[in-house]
């Protein structure tokens, strides 16, 4: 590892739940929902979502920014979702009976989840440097436009219409 590599080491935290008894295609979708957003914001999104992997999904994060914050005195403001992926764990083989002797395999299926947070070190400059308010560099998302781009649309769109009507 050379020096420069030190300096710009990412201070990442994990956190791992196994043999968790929901289906790791279930959690799969899950987990897709939080990849990349800020650690916060996905717990709001785990929260509100309606898939029952969500809630133990949740707790692993939650863990994760735990971990972060009593293990390496990062404030939970500036932590990101960086890596969240879910392995399959053992399978429980079970029967169901059916008609005239016959029995069905029941596959219960397990699955690892792990979650890592990191502080970003942009992120970090940002929270010790931001003026007495942490959180203020917040991200929008990218539904929100500014009033000349909703204006640019609206002219747009009654050229459009002007043009259709001159058409007929």
């Amino acid at each position: 590892m050379a020096s420069g590599d030190s300096a710009e080491r990412r201070l990442r935290a994990i956190a791992r739940a196994r043999n968790i008894r929901v289906t790791p295609m279930k959690a799969r979708r899950v987990v897709e929902l939080i990849r990349g957003r800020d650690a916060r914001e996905a717990l709001a999104v785990l929260e509100f979502a309606p898939q029952a992997a969500s809630v133990p999904v949740s707790k692993v994060l939650a863990s994760a920014m735990a971990n972060a914050e009593n293990n390496l005195q990062l404030d939970p403001e500036v932590l990101v979702v960086s890596r969240a992926y879910v392995d399959e764990g053992p399978t429980l083989k079970r029967f169901r009976e059916r008609a005239q002797g016959r029995a069905y395999r029941i596959r219960k299926r397990t699955s690892h989840i792990t979650v890592e947070v990191e502080a970003l070190p942009e992120r970090r400059a940002a929270g010790r440097s931001g003026g007495g308010q942490a959180g203020t560099g917040r991200r929008t998302s990218g539904r929100q436009t500014s009033d000349r781009q909703t204006s640019d649309r609206q002219t747009a769109g009654s050229k459009k219409a002007t043009q259709t009507r001159s058409a007929r």
